[in-house]
């Protein structure tokens, strides 16, 4: 066996990883990083974020293709099969894919391909398939590994009709109608997307609102927008059984209702990629989730090894993975820059677009805040008018007395862009962060972030 030593290793190089390395690497440590893929980029890259937000992003244009009158003069609506759009996920797969790799050469990281199992708190061993040859040694590990969707036992995902979130990216027709059981951020996606390509979609919730972290009249909207494109939301409805054949798929709810579509989805939850990692070598176990427990520090209950990303749980996102990555680094090579990652605005890429920070007028209420909504509909919006794009809404939480901004909440097109603005403005310490800001500054005319001053201008009017 072949034995390495470095200063940090990072298992996964995915966004929490890649975060993790190229931060350890520019503070002069000497990094490697152990990755179960062939290349580069982590579940996000090739099986979750990119992919689908591309996919997403290629139904978009095919709706306002589809609907924009100024199109009907040079032809008729197209009709486009999910594998052909797909074809626009791959190329942008490939671009990441290249400038990734270009990041571990030009901060001369070691990357190692095969899975790697703990031997001891300080070893890590890389293995193809079942044999290894390489063995790691550090001062601290990182953990990255990400996650996968949660399978349940009860169902036969090697059905040619029954997928999964990473295995829906393989599917090879368009079906007519599809069944996804779970309304969490990548159930809607994905049920934005198969509506935009005219499939007829059950959406069948465990809950009895979709997303119900999101402001609840963000929630709502996201509702209207899903069942506009025809799909049918069942709210509180538990699953019971799948069985699929030749033709057809049925899925069996807990209340004893039945559905039949072409093709079904699972999209309900996710587990942390822990189960090969040999935890057991090193003294940490993992929650029922495969989740690893960590401090404020990002440190597990071994003081030399640390986690971070969707490994970790909340709030699995890849920005915020990216920061935690970076975070950890910090700790092990520079403390002074550590920074806890706690304020991350959300973004769901479904269609319209979903993007918030901050609290919800539900959790203000609750506790006793003295807040008032200041609000700018996009249909209002000269630039909103302009591309086609009147669907959504900025909405702003903000103390009544201090002006304060408490909350930003945003649906429609470039939603995730937008929030940013407002994010800017919540962050600064004080009296910087104040609704003021956005009256007394000049923005572009026409824009879409005009939709700070109309909102802004809009709460006032309530005091």
């Amino acid at each position: 066996m072949t034995d390495y030593h470095y200063d940090v290793v990072v298992i996964g190089a995915g966004p929490a990883g890649e975060g993790a390395a190229m931060n350890a690497a520019k503070k002069g440590k000497k990094v490697a990083v152990v990755e179960d893929k062939n290349m580069v980029g982590g579940n996000c890259t090739h099986l979750g974020t990119i992919p689908s937000k591309a996919l997403r992003h290629a139904v978009k244009q095919i709706i306002q293709f589809n609907t924009n009158p100024m199109f009907r003069e040079i032809g008729e609506p197209r009709w486009f099969s999910f594998p052909r759009v797909l074809k626009s996920a791959e190329r942008v797969i490939a671009k990441q894919v290249k400038l990734r790799t270009e990041f571990y050469g030009r901060n001369r990281i070691s990357v190692y391909t095969g899975t790697a199992q703990f031997a001891d708190p300080h070893t890590v061993d890389v293995f193809h398939g079942s044999q290894t040859n390489t063995r790691l040694h550090a001062k601290e590990i990182v953990v990255a590994t990400g996650s996968s969707p949660w399978r349940p036992s009860n169902i036969d995902f090697s059905h040619p009709r029954i997928y999964d979130s990473d295995t829906i990216l393989q599917l090879e027709h368009t079906p007519r109608t599809l069944i996804i059981y779970g309304a969490g951020v990548i159930g809607c996606e994905y049920a934005s997307i198969f509506s935009g390509l005219g499939v007829k979609v059950d959406l069948i919730h465990p809950g009895d609102r979709l997303l119900n972290f999101l402001d609840d009249e963000i929630s709502d909207a996201l509702s209207y927008h899903l069942r506009d494109k025809g799909a049918l939301i069942r709210h509180n409805e538990q699953f019971d059984s799948v069985e699929g054949n030749e033709r057809y798929v049925t899925m069996v709810m807990a209340s004893g209702k039945k559905v039949k579509a072409d093709a079904f989805l699972w999209a309900a939850g996710r587990t942390g990629n822990t189960k090969h990692l040999a935890l057991e070598n090193v003294g940490l176990k993992a929650n029922s989730r495969g989740q690893l427990d960590v401090d404020h520090e990002y440190r597990t209950a071994v003081e030399n090894i640390f986690a971070v990303g969707d490994v970790i749980g909340w709030p699995a996102l890849a920005s915020a993975a990216y920061d935690q990555g970076r975070a950890a680094a910090a700790v092990i090579s520079s403390p002074e820059d550590f920074r806890f990652v706690d304020s991350v605005p959300t973004g769901i890429y479904t269609i319209p677009e979903i993007s918030s920070v901050g609290k919800t007028e539900r959790q203000l209420t609750e506790e006793k805040v003295p807040y008032e909504v200041g609000q700018a509909f996009f249909k209002n919006l000269a630039r909103a008018q302009i591309t086609g794009e009147g669907v959504g809404m900025l909405k702003i939480l903000f103390h009544r007395q201090t002006l304060e901004i408490l909350g930003i909440h945003c649906f429609g097109d470039q939603a995730a862009e937008i929030v940013h603005i407002g994010q800017a403005i919540m962050s600064q310490k004080g009296e910087g962060n104040t609704l003021r800001y956005f009256v007394n500054t000049t923005f572009n005319y026409p824009t879409m972030a005009e939709a700070y001053r109309v909102a802004a201008l809009n709460g006032l009017n309530r005091l």
